[in-house]
């Protein structure tokens, strides 16, 4: 989808030369790293100065945290605290991704399926990481099945089932911010003038939330069934 106004695309276009080609090839690079920028600078922001009496950015930036890592505790158990740096990290980069595509002139990385199968890999790989840290060379146990003779029948299912993770999750992100994009792109289009879009914009706000927790709720599940014994 080819979008008629991009703020950052079209900076790079007073650069110009292969700059501006770049940009307007990959524009879900481009607002990845306004996404990146953006994190790392409210970040930056929220820890400069930390005070016992806590400012407002302060404030909210610890709610959200320890809510994060509440929820991710009430699932994984003590034992999988650790992860709250990757699993924190992925919640907010895709609900960020997903929320800055309602800004006019911006494109939500989200809506690309390279932003998401990237996401997609990190999160089956390091599951694998996990359980070779956890298990060593029994992991293997879990692609196995319960009994030998089942091994042939079962090897291919978990394999199979492994890959399909990956398309489900990067399918699944990537669906829903497109399909909205092109929503928002044909009301726009046809009654912009008539704040139509509006509403679907305001949905866009529970549909950024909403895929951003199911990314994150299905990448703890995949984490916590890596770190379980096999059965």
């Amino acid at each position: 989808m080819e979008h008629p106004y991009l703020f950052f695309v079209k900076l790079f276009d007073l650069v110009g030369g292969g700059v501006a080609h770049f940009a307007h090839a990959y524009p879900h690079v481009i607002y990845t790293w306004v996404v990146m920028i953006l994190l790392i600078s409210l970040g930056f922001l929220a820890s400069k100065g930390m005070e016992l009496i806590p400012t407002r950015m302060q404030n909210f930036f610890e709610i959200m945290v320890a809510g994060i890592e509440d929820f991710m505790v009430e699932i994984t158990g003590e034992e999988g605290r650790w992860l709250f740096p990757i699993v924190a990290t992925i919640f907010i980069f895709i609900f960020v991704s997903n929320l800055i595509g309602l800004v006019p002139g911006f494109f939500p990385p989200t809506a690309s399926l390279n932003t998401t199968l990237s996401c997609a890999l990190v999160v089956v790989v390091f599951t694998h990481v996990i359980g070779i840290k956890y298990h060593g060379a029994g992991y293997i146990k879990h692609f196995l099945g319960p009994v030998w003779w089942m091994v042939p029948i079962i090897f291919p299912i978990e394999l199979i089932g492994h890959v399909a993770r990956i398309l489900s999750l990067s399918f699944r992100l990537f669906g829903n911010m497109m399909g909205h994009e092109l929503v928002l792109a044909i009301l726009f289009g046809l009654a912009g003038a008539f704040f139509a879009p509006l509403p679907i914009m305001a949905l866009g706000i529970f549909v950024a939330l909403v895929q951003a927790f199911v990314f994150f709720l299905l990448s703890i599940m995949y984490f916590t069934g890596a770190m379980e014994h096999a059965h």
